[in-house]
């Protein structure tokens, strides 16, 4: 949709199939709240974006998604430069508010995918008009102006910049050129290494978190939570605590006890006054070496294999673990009577918005979700429990608050990723692989009535149950393997679990990497020639000949060290991972080199593509390595990054080489694609290293 503003401003909106003159559920612009506006172009696109162009000459989209360090406003904002012939500089693209209508979703590594063909086609759009309005005002034939920098010039040199032209662009209904976006051959801004729109705001500060915002009254507010998941408060003597200096308010809730106060200073120095009695939670009674036997059980048989072939089998643990995004979990709320406001980063902030009314109280209607940067997510921040929270504080306290999960409450009683057991067989014949299973066991994401960290879209169930097997929803048919088959079974554990980046691939995929080199070698192959010779399709071939030729596969090197490689394909996208490691102490092996390519189609901006891919491979070896969560006795043990251990610098590769395959198709997925290909890179590199047989993951646990 297009709409003419009475203020001087140039305003596109592309809503959910809406042909009206209303554009229901895209908030309001500053341009708008000063005059009528009436619509001039209807379109059908859920994304719903809004494009501004000011008369400061500024470009403004009002993203629908969150920003959480993947870089997702700068990939936009590359796309409305390049159809808008805009400086880069000029463009701004804030976060939007929680909508009733359209498509905020930000996860599934959908982002670009979704948002490429509506945001260019928005700002060709924009484009087209400005042209008109130039031409018509200098009585020129259009299709004579060109437009560069942010504004339009005309064949003998004068310009004009897109902000002086705004208000006469907004009134045109027909332009008078053509308002497609550019072909591919035509780029100059996408597919060009572009540094982040946002990077000095970052490293100066000026970025602004959850917990920078001031927001008038809001008071630092910490929680006293149980020591084992889904405790239950008994009792509690808060005397002491309301005693302290600066303390404004204790209240009990339905996840422990919070203590609001003037700093966050005070506030913890007086949740640690508390005096607390807890009900152990329904896990009281289980350790990992339970939860480990109930997985192994509930993993289906892989059934028999075919006659007169030869068995590759194996079996892998994976180890809980947190997201653990570097910013803590942080939530702003001021809930009233009649209306609420709050302030988080949220990838799912129109389903936020529904859970928090309906925790509160109030119509939706009447709750407003203003969607601040993350500091990370991983998948964390899908859920909303910590701004279900903040606003029953609010509510209970009557008062703004700024509610921060500290590190251990998050890796305490936060989401993280489930467990699981897989057992796999591959079935070989005649030099070639015939038949390939894959059955696996994982916890439930089933989880309800505990408390708050219960909330947030995920449902909640006690005790220990285990699931009849469904379909696998594996991806082995990568790889000409014959009779391919999967199954899959779950056990349900009262415990908060949630989406962790490359959500089932990350392991099940490491686990079949890991036997195709296991069959690999049992065939007498090399695993990079028996990849080729079995591999379908014809891009995951290219990305693991470039790892091979970049990473020097096959070199010499010393004893205790050795190569790795894996694959992946997803999301319209594929990747190869190839990854040198030095195992002569195996109890501390450190990953010294990782070659990644990556085919993701069109690759909007290749640096950010590069971090996605580096924050992959220190992910791969964080998880086949050192870092993972123990159960002890229905309570998570571990409650920082000195024993969650994850990797740091020291443990990083001493070089990182990213190769990105060029390409005009559309573009792909990227953010969670090089999570398995690293990671089952890691575990190869590892057992070729120390000659043996990785089951368990962490290795080093």
């Amino acid at each position: 949709m297009v709409y003419s503003l009475a203020a001087s401003t140039l305003t596109l909106a592309a809503p959910v199939g809406c042909d009206t003159s209303s554009a229901e559920g895209v908030e309001p612009t500053a341009a708008e709240a000063h005059g009528p506006s009436r619509v001039l172009v209807t379109g059908a696109d859920e994304e719903m974006l809004v494009l501004e162009v000011t008369a400061a000459n500024k470009v403004v989209l009002r993203l629908p998604r969150v920003e959480v360090g993947q870089g997702i406003t700068t990939a936009v904002a590359m796309m409305i430069a390049e159809e808008l012939d805009a400086r880069l500089v000029d463009v701004d693209i804030p976060l939007a508010e929680a909508r009733t209508k359209g498509n905020q979703y930000t996860g599934g590594s959908s982002s670009v995918r979704s948002l490429y063909g509506p945001a260019r086609a928005l700002a060709a759009t924009a484009r087209a008009r400005l042209v008109t309005a130039a031409a018509r005002r200098w009585r020129l034939p259009a299709r004579s102006l060109r437009t560069r920098d942010t504004m339009v010039v005309a064949p003998d040199g004068r310009t004009a910049t897109f902000g002086s032209l705004t208000a006469a662009a907004a009134r045109i209904h027909r332009p008078d050129v053509s308002s497609r976006p550019k072909p591919a051959s035509k780029h100059r801004v996408i597919g060009r290494p572009t540094g982040r729109i946002d990077a000095r705001d970052i490293v100066t500060g000026r970025a602004k978190y959850a917990g920078d915002l001031e927001v008038a009254g809001a008071k630092p507010t910490v929680v006293a939570r149980p020591p084992t998941l889904g405790g239950r408060l008994v009792s509690v003597d808060d005397r002491a605590a309301r005693a302290m200096p600066g303390v404004h308010a204790v209240v009990k809730v339905a996840g422990g006890v919070a203590v609001v106060a003037e700093s966050f200073h005070h506030a913890f120095k007086a949740r640690d006054a508390l005096r607390i009695t807890w009900r152990p939670g329904p896990l009281a009674s289980l350790s990992d070496a339970a939860i480990r036997s109930r997985l192994r059980a509930a993993v289906p048989s892989v059934g028999a294999p075919p006659r007169g072939s030869a068995q590759v089998e194996g079996e892998f643990e994976f180890a809980f673990v947190s997201h653990a995004p570097m910013e803590v979990l942080t939530a702003v709320a001021d809930v009233r009577a009649d209306r609420a406001e709050i302030w988080f980063s949220s990838q799912t902030p129109m389903d936020a918005r529904e859970s928090i009314a309906s925790a509160i109280g109030l119509p939706k209607s009447k709750v407003r979700v203003h969607v601040v940067r993350g500091g990370g997510s991983f998948g964390r921040r899908l859920n909303h429990d910590a701004a279900i929270e903040a606003a029953l504080i609010s509510k209970a306290a009557r008062r703004p608050v700024k509610l921060m999960w500290s590190r251990g409450d998050d890796i305490r009683h936060g989401r993280m990723r489930g467990a699981s057991h897989h057992r796999i067989r591959a079935s070989h014949a005649w030099g070639r692989v015939v038949a390939f299973s894959h059955a696996m066991a994982s916890v439930s994401e089933s989880y309800e009535g505990q408390g708050l960290a219960a909330q947030g879209g995920v449902a909640v169930r006690g005790g220990v149950t285990t699931v009849a097997a469904g379909p696998l929803p594996s991806d082995s048919g990568l790889y000409n393997f014959g009779r391919v088959s999967g199954s899959s079974g779950s056990v349900e554990l009262a415990m908060p679990l949630g989406a962790w980046r490359s959500v089932d691939s990350g392991t099940m995929r490491t686990a079949e990497e890991i036997v195709v080199d296991e069959v690999a070698a049992a065939l007498g192959k090399d695993p990079v020639a028996f990849r080729r010779g079995t591999l379908r399709n014809k891009a995951v071939k290219t990305v693991l000949d470039k790892v091979a030729a970049a990473g020097n596969w096959g070199r010499p090197l010393p004893s205790g060290q050795a190569q790795g490689v894996a694959v992946h394909e997803e999301y319209g996208s594929c990747v190869a991972c190839l990854v040198e490691i030095d195992a002569t102490d195996p109890k501390n092996p450190r990953v010294t080199k990782v070659v990644m390519a990556a085919d993701v189609g069109t690759a909007v901006n290749p640096r950010g593509l590069e971090a996605q891919l580096m924050g992959t491979a220190v992910d791969g070896i964080s998880t086949v390595l050192r870092a993972g969560l123990h159960i002890d006795r229905g309570a998570v043990r571990e409650g920082s990054f000195a024993d969650f251990r994850y990797a740091r610098q020291q443990h990083s590769p001493l070089r990182f080489e990213a190769h990105i395959m060029p390409s005009r198709r559309e573009p792909g997925g990227a953010g969670e694609l090089g999570v398995p290909a690293a990671a089952g890179a890691v575990a190869n590199a590892y057992a070729r290293a120390t000659r043996t047989r990785p089951r368990r993951f962490p290795i080093n646990f």
